[in-house]
């Protein structure tokens, strides 16, 4: 097996003598190098993104009007409404029968805080970013 195995840098075509000195290249070398071309590559422009506040808040406040009549209608009594000072959505759950609140998320006292705290800002470390 050992005589199997031939140098094949060092191979050559039979009948062809391999000079002292001389350097083999490759027989299917191409004459010049061919230069790749790169595709043109654009950038696309960046949408415009239009945001409107006021169509927003017209938008959540149909979607809660929407979510209220539902509940009245399937008498779970559920009740969804926006606090705007805290940018929050807040979720009551009442009793169908005396419409006292069973339970609010967020509950009303950590609401309360929430306005205390906004009260409160500034007085200890006053600096804007």
């Amino acid at each position: 097996m050992a005589s199997d195995i031939h140098n094949i840098a060092g191979a050559h075509a039979p009948g062809q003598a391999k000079a002292a000195g001389a350097t083999v290249t490759a027989p299917h070398a191409p004459a010049k190098a061919e230069v790749a071309v790169q595709p043109k590559l654009e950038v696309p422009k960046a949408p415009e993104i239009k945001f409107d506040p006021n169509k927003v808040r017209e938008n959540l406040s149909a979607a809660i009007g929407m979510l209220n009549k539902q509940m009245e209608a399937s008498k779970r009594g559920l009740g969804f409404s926006y606090d705007d000072s805290k940018k929050t959505a807040v979720v009551k759950v009442t009793d169908a029968n005396s419409g006292e609140v069973v339970r609010q998320i967020p509950t009303e006292q950590v609401l309360k805080m929430a306005h205390q705290i906004d009260q409160y800002k500034g007085m200890l470390y006053n600096k804007v970013a």
